[in-house]
């Protein structure tokens, strides 16, 4: 069952869209806070600073932009403002680590800084925000630096985040000075507690983001490759599980997920279609020293792709991950705009719980899930990454999809506007606040208000 976008909001900035998915969508907020009094937080109204459209009763603040002064006096706030983990901090305080999705074409680089710096031919990276208890910017540096394509990531258990490099490029392309391809870990509060080390035994491919089994420690990663035969789904079984700071760099496995029978996950186009007895085959070459790991010998059963892999987060007793879409004349077994699996390590069950209908109007919400995260009320918020204005937008335990946020034109003119992608949807500890970046031009809000 799938819905159109102009079923799910009958006009831009609508509040709920009274949809219910069949099946087992009631399930995808197991494990997360109470369920919210109602969906949606009424209409957007038009912010006269013309930046970001929110409720009634919500506020956003600015806390960095692209090309603005870093306070630590390093350089310039880097562009490509991409996926971002909130953690913890002493007294009140919350450390924003932010990824910087810069290729080598990238406009403005993270700066390169001493001991922090992975390979100083690549732009890309992370900086660290630290705010206070009123959410006041106290700093900004440079967290990681020479890494490239830093896409998404997640938080691990320990409050650490984990940089993905969603690239394959080695040494000696694109004037690179090392291989790429990797995970990083980061610290907010103290950068070089570890330093630019890659994690090279969680493989080396197209990396997007990442989820840590709050029990088992086992963390799983998602492949946005960009090319058929496309990404696959993994799983990392670490040496030291839950051994905290600096314990994945011991090693471990590597596997991907092979669903019996579904070469491709994009042919399920059925919410609620479950499917027991989920294999796990060992990766025969982790650091894709010759050939892409989704290109390597999974044996004569093969091994089990999907279009656009990207979102991933942990919940209840389950790891949830996205598929933005899949195209039929890119290769895909079928096309969708977006969908939602479930896989429950305990029972070997991977179930679709979401999937979007296609196109029908660029101005609304609905297609292209990418960047997730878990709302401290119950259900899900999610960035849109497709046509048109772009928008946060949230789904109630329900099933309903209602609007959260929404970029204001930024580039372009009222006849042809451009639109900034929301990335790096992510929640205070405390749940008051939401933070989300606007992918370009470069820019991190802070958003309060009456979330429930």
């Amino acid at each position: 069952m799938s819905a159109t976008r102009r079923q799910i909001l009958s006009r831009t900035g609508a509040s709920v869209a009274g949809i219910a998915f069949s099946g087992a969508f009631s399930e995808l907020f197991a494990g997360s806070a109470a369920a919210s009094t109602g969906a949606g937080y009424g209409p957007l109204v038009p912010d006269p600073a013309g930046l970001l459209d929110l409720p009634a009763g919500f506020r956003y603040k600015v806390l960095s932009r692209e090309g603005d002064p870093l306070r630590s006096g390093e350089g310039r706030v880097p562009s490509n403002h991409d996926g971002m983990g909130a953690f913890a901090g002493r007294r009140g305080r919350v450390h924003l680590v932010r990824n910087h999705e810069n290729r080598v074409s990238g406009k403005i680089g993270v700066p390169i800084v001493e001991g922090l710096t992975y390979d100083p031919a690549a732009k890309g990276g992370c900086t660290a925000l630290e705010l206070d208890g009123r959410g006041n910017v106290l700093g900004e540096r440079v967290a990681i630096a020479g890494t490239a394509v830093n896409c998404a990531g997640g938080p691990t258990p320990w409050g650490t985040w984990l940089t993905c490099e969603e690239t394959e490029d080695k040494a000696g392309t694109n004037g690179y000075t090392k291989d790429h391809g990797f995970i990083f870990e980061v610290d907010g509060a103290d950068p070089r507690r570890p330093g630019a080390v890659p994690l090279t035994a969680m493989g080396r491919f197209q990396h997007e983001a990442i989820a840590v089994d709050p029990k088992s420690g086992i963390v799983y990663e998602t492949e946005d490759a960009f090319q058929h035969p496309f990404g696959l789904f993994y799983r990392f079984l670490p040496e030291k599980p839950l051994g905290g700071h600096g314990s994945l760099r011991a090693g471990g496995a590597l596997e991907a997920m092979r669903v019996p029978g579904v070469p491709d996950l994009s042919v399920i186009q059925e919410t609620g279609a479950s499917f027991g007895g989920v294999e796990w085959v060992p990766v025969p070459d982790p650091q894709a020293a010759q050939t892409p790991i989704r290109l390597q010998d999974f044996g004569p059963k093969g091994i089990t792709h999907a279009q656009k892999l990207e979102g991933c987060y942990w919940g209840g007793r389950a790891v949830y991950f996205v598929s933005s879409f899949a195209r039929a004349k890119d290769g895909s077994g079928a096309t969708h705009f977006g969908q939602v699996w479930k896989y429950e390590p305990h029972r070997r069950r991977l179930t679709l719980v979401v999937v979007f209908g296609p196109s029908t109007d660029i101005q609304l919400p609905g297609e292209s899930p990418d960047n997730i995260c878990l709302a401290p009320g119950g259900g899900l918020m999610v960035c849109e990454d497709g046509d048109g204005a772009q928008h946060v937008y949230g789904l109630s335990r329900k099933g309903e999809l209602y609007a959260v946020a929404r970029g204001a034109q930024n580039i372009g003119t009222p006849e042809a506007p451009e639109w900034g992608e929301f990335a790096g949807v992510t929640f205070s500890p405390d749940g008051r606040t939401m933070y989300v970046n606007c992918y370009a031009p470069g820019t991190t809000f802070a958003v309060t208000g009456p979330w429930c």
